[in-house]
């Protein structure tokens, strides 16, 4: 990661519901009457406290983050120990749950120990998530420091991902995602994409923007949540290197040739996302053409527009509202355009987020 550590300054905690670190005199004194599981508790705490706070600091610079304590003990209660069934989204290094405390629904992400660098990707979510103030976000709550890695807690979420959303509705019992929906989840996750872009004096890099970071809220509101690998750049740069990671079809060409991003991979990234909401296919996805040779999707598409068979490659959810009468055409083939301007292979020609935001916005009203 490009952060670096600075422990001169103090991050200001103070509220009554956020944690406060202990002192190594604090954690001596009280183990001669607690018990070992009491001292590791506390030990692990510390230890997590103490790296938290680093992180915080190095990416934003001191700014008041106030955030709230849990006990291991509330969000096992939480999520009924863990309970596999309350399982939202799994991924490689963690496993979102439904919970519920004191009777306010919540979500809880519960990182795998087993998983090379957990804990880093931890605390780098925690470290941006709690800066982050935008109705497309999923808020952070807190966390928990007394496990080996801090469990954390987000709002709500009521229903799923996105991607459970566009490529496993009738497993989830979801109802058909409509073009105007579909638009409106572009619309409203292009602007939070933006927000991270604009509206931080250092530009944050998500790197992982594809359907499955993507919750799914009542009435189709969508939410970004998961900022395990993003990273700010630093000031008066331009892109920052730092090892190459991410999901197949999503990575910007210039990153992974590079290891250098900015700005302008996420777009690329969120032009893959485009792809996958216009077809209801995965970016992954490849099958041969009418003249036998095999395409991923995005050449997939231009084929099928070269071919005047734009709707056999749109999702028959959207075809089948009430066909592709020219207009309706017309509108996916603007939205198509903007996506493959996105993933131009040379960053200077793919738009800014800001600008993509401004376009989906034309596009949705004039659905």
């Amino acid at each position: 990661m490009s952060m670096s550590f600075r422990t001169s300054k103090c991050l200001p905690l103070r509220s009554s519901n956020s944690f406060s670190l202990r002192s190594s005199k604090s954690l001596s004194l009280r183990t001669g009457k607690s018990s070992e599981k009491e001292y590791e508790s506390e030990f692990m705490m510390m230890m997590n406290g103490k790296i938290l706070l680093e992180k915080l600091i190095a990416s934003n610079n001191g700014k008041r983050n106030p955030i709230r304590n849990f006990t291991a003990e509330e969000l096992q209660a939480a999520t009924n120990n863990y309970d596999p069934t309350k399982v939202i989204m799994k991924c490689l290094f963690y496993e979102l749950y439904k919970g519920s405390l004191q009777d306010r629904p919540i979500s809880v992400m519960k990182f795998e120990e087993k998983v090379l660098d957990a804990d880093q990707y931890c605390f780098n979510c925690i470290a941006f998530a709690s800066q982050m103030s935008h109705k497309n976000i999923l808020k952070f709550i807190g966390c928990c420091l007394e496990t080996q890695i801090p469990v954390l807690v987000f709002d709500s979420v009521a229903h799923a991902t996105l991607d459970n959303q566009i490529h496993n509705p009738n497993q989830f019992h979801f109802e058909p995602l409509l073009l105007k929906h579909r638009v409106n989840i572009a619309m409203e996750i292009a602007n939070a994409v933006a927000y991270l872009h604009v509206g931080f004096s250092r530009p944050i890099v998500s790197r992982d923007i594809k359907p499955s970071t993507i919750l799914v809220h009542e009435n189709n509101v969508a939410k970004l949540f998961d900022f395990t690998l993003s990273l700010s750049i630093p000031e008066g740069e331009t892109h920052v290197k730092d090892k190459v990671i991410g999901t197949f079809g999503f990575i910007a060409p210039e990153y992974m040739t590079t290891g250098y991003c900015n700005e302008k991979s996420d777009v690329y990234s969120f032009g893959a996302l485009l792809l996958e909401l216009l077809t209801g296919k995965r970016i992954s996805h490849s099958s041969c053409f009418e003249n036998g040779e095999e395409y991923f999707l995005q050449e997939l598409v231009e084929k099928y527009i070269e071919k005047n068979k734009f709707n056999e490659i749109v999702d028959p959810v959207i075809v089948g509202e009430d066909g592709l009468w020219p207009e309706k055409e017309q509108q996916l083939l603007i939205y198509t355009e903007l996506a493959f301007k996105c993933l131009s292979k040379s960053e200077e020609d793919r738009p800014t987020m800001v600008e993509v935001a401004k376009q989906i916005r034309q596009i949705y009203r004039s659905i």
